[in-house]
């Protein structure tokens, strides 16, 4: 199983895959796309698993779509492939437990396009990414979709219409990355956001996550009046009564999901 183009691990609540095709600089094809969105959906209903981590085998996180994969199909073909290589990114969006990608190297085009879907990024310092696809005649349009979100439409044109690259500081600064760090110290940078997320209330983190993506599709109101309601059904668990309770008897928490 070393030689799948997507490998599975878990410790200590943290679910980790590892992107596994280093030789192709983690390029997607059809069988890594589909064990990729399988990982992130097992993982997600794994009760073993509170958090998961994306990282990748080799140098680079990913460097795109197989450029081999573009010739010999119909416009019917290239649907489904196009939306099969874009399925992480509704995935990601929809599960209840946070997703972290941890990212060296190049994370350029559908590479990128993983990173800006993920919940939250660490970038070593040496990292680069971009939207590259217009520099071969083709367009990050999957890409950027979580990229608007997060940098709004101006900057998203700018980087998928020029494909220019930006450097992991130039990302964090953009708000696409939340830290930073060297290179020799991105695992255990990593490592350490897991933890402490891991160490939360699974139904925090789960009503924080749900709440936060639905609300940046309602009108302001609206998603005030949303999220107070989900809030008030976290009130209502156990987990939520445990958490004050340990809070106020200065002693550590014992989630049950519940």
């Amino acid at each position: 199983m070393q030689n799948a183009p997507i490998l599975t691990d878990k410790k200590d609540g943290i679910g980790f895959i590892t992107l596994n095709r280093p030789e192709e600089r983690n390029t997607f094809n059809v069988p890594f796309a589909r064990e990729l969105n399988d990982a992130l959906k097992n993982l997600d209903q794994d009760e073993a698993v509170r958090v998961i981590v994306i990282r990748a085998a080799g140098s680079h996180f990913s460097t795109g779509i197989a450029l081999t994969e573009f010739k010999d199909k119909t416009c019917k073909e290239y649907r489904e492939f196009i939306k099969r290589m874009d399925e992480h990114n509704h995935t990601i969006a929809r599960m209840k437990k946070p997703v972290i990608a941890s990212v060296k190297g190049l994370a350029i085009a559908n590479g990128a396009g993983l990173a800006f879907a993920c919940d939250l990024t660490v970038a070593a310092e040496d990292a680069k990414f971009g939207t590259t696809a217009i520099n071969v005649g083709l367009i990050c349009l999957g890409p950027a979709a979580p990229l608007a979100r997060l940098v709004g439409r101006k900057k998203t044109l700018e980087m998928v219409l020029t494909g220019d690259m930006i450097s992991a500081e130039e990302a964090e600064r953009l708000g696409l990355v939340n830290k930073v760090v060297p290179a020799d110290q991105l695992e255990k940078a990593t490592l350490e956001l897991a933890e402490k997320l891991a160490n939360k209330s699974p139904l925090a983190l789960q009503t924080g996550k749900t709440g936060i993506y639905a609300m940046s599709d309602l009108p302001y109101h609206q998603s005030l009046d949303y999220l107070s309601e989900l809030f008030a059904s976290l009130c209502m668990t156990e987990d939520a009564l445990e958490g004050v309770r340990a809070f106020q008897e200065k002693r550590k928490p014992v989630w049950k999901g519940r």
